[in-house]
């Protein structure tokens, strides 16, 4: 086993919309398991906002699952607000605690995973990179669009298609109990 040391940053909201477009649900502990046979796992960071005011919100198990079984996860409640035309909005995006977490460990790994394809990170992959960091980018482009922005993608050292990681961290449609069924309309939310 390579002694690299590794971090995945996760952004929730995406990778769970690039699963979803893809048809299958992420099993974080596989996800665990094939990132610590890939070198020594220093920190796998999750990332989400929360929408606070709900008494029940479809996600904290997985928040709470995430946390105890090592995860760090970061989450931060959701803002809402009335856009010009006088509809409610929900934005929640956890783009600025990614980029400072990843730029503070940067000087401790040797390689960073990161599970979006959202190309405001291009800038950030640059910096990482520019301090010795080998970046890989995981998403997809074999949705229509693609779920990666093509400057991220150009911009990784490595780009990782989700679709053929589904083997390794998908979840066994057999294996999902009933309980854990997210209600409709319960999807994690994109940033806005």
């Amino acid at each position: 086993m390579s002694q690299e040391r590794i971090a995945l940053f996760i952004d929730g909201a995406n990778l769970y919309a690039t699963a979803k477009s893809l048809g299958f649900d992420i099993d974080y502990k596989r996800m665990l398991k094939e990132f610590q046979g890939k070198g020594r796992l220093v920190r796998a960071f999750y990332y989400t906002a929360l929408i606070e005011d709900q008494e029940y919100s479809s996600i904290r198990p997985l928040i709470d699952w995430l946390d105890y079984n090592g995860f760090s996860v970061v989450t931060k409640p959701t803002k809402e607000f009335v856009d010009s035309m006088g509809r409610r909005k929900v934005k929640g995006s956890m783009d600025i605690e990614l980029a400072v977490d990843a730029m503070e460990m940067a000087n401790h790994i040797d390689h960073m995973i990161l599970f979006s394809g959202d190309g405001d990170f291009r800038s950030l992959v640059a910096a990482v990179q520019r301090k010795g960091v080998r970046v890989s980018v995981v998403s997809t482009i074999t949705t229509q669009p693609p779920m990666v922005a093509d400057d991220l993608r150009r911009q990784a050292d490595e780009f990782i298609d989700l679709l053929h990681m589904a083997a390794k961290v998908g979840r066994d449609p057999v294996e999902r109990a009933p309980r854990e069924r997210r209600p409709a309309g319960s999807d994690e939310m994109l940033d806005t």
